[in-house]
C-alpha cells in the first residue's frame, strides 16, 4: 500500500512506507541481516550456560531439559571455539487434544565459546544427565621452563 496515494506525503510518513516495504521479502537488502543469521543471534542468546575454570580443566555447562543426546551436537572449529547445539523438538499433538499455552521453548540452539590457549582440544568430553550438559576440556601442562644453555669456554 502506497500511503503517498492517500495524501500522505510528508517525510514521516515516507519513512514509515520504507520500514514497511523493507520488510517485503521480495526486496532484499544487502544492509539488512538474513532470516538465518537472526534465527542463530537469537538461539544463542537463549541458551544460558556457565563456564568454570579448574587446576586442570574448563567446564562449560548447560542446561538442556526435555533435549535428547541425540539432538545435541559438541564440535570443534578452527582449533580454538567449542561449538553446542542442538534442537529441542515440539512433542506431537495427539488427536483431540490442543494447547492452550505454550511457554516452553522449542527449537534449534547453539553457543560458541572461545577456548584459551592452553586448552586441549584432543581431550574434551561431554556428558548430558539429568538434563544437564557438561562439556569438559581438558588443560595443556605447563611448558617446562626452559634451561640455560651452556657454552663451553675453550682456551686459546
Amino acid at each position: 500500500m502506497d500511503l503517498r496515494m492517500m495524501a500522505f506525503d510528508s517525510p514521516l510518513f515516507s519513512v514509515l512506507q520504507h520500514l514497511h516495504d523493507a520488510g517485503d521479502d521480495s526486496d532484499k537488502s544487502v544492509s539488512c541481516p538474513s532470516r538465518t543469521y537472526a534465527r542463530d543471534a537469537r538461539a544463542m542468546a537463549a541458551t544460558a550456560a556457565d563456564v568454570k575454570e579448574s587446576p586442570n580443566s574448563y567446564a562449560f555447562i548447560v542446561d538442556m531439559p526435555g533435549v535428547k543426546s541425540g539432538d545435541i551436537k559438541v564440535q570443534v572449529e578452527d582449533d580454538n571455539v567449542v561449538v553446542i547445539s542442538g534442537e529441542r523438538k515440539r512433542e506431537e499433538e495427539k488427536e483431540g487434544a490442543k494447547y492452550v499455552r505454550m511457554e516452553r521453548r522449542v527449537g534449534k540452539f547453539m553457543r560458541k565459546f572461545a577456548l584459551p590457549e592452553n586448552a586441549n582440544t584432543d581431550k574434551i568430553s561431554a556428558v548430558c544427565q539429568d538434563g544437564v550438559l557438561t562439556v569438559t576440556v581438558e588443560k595443556l601442562p605447563p611448558p617446562e621452563p626452559k634451561k640455560p644453555k651452556t657454552i663451553e669456554v675453550k682456551i686459546a
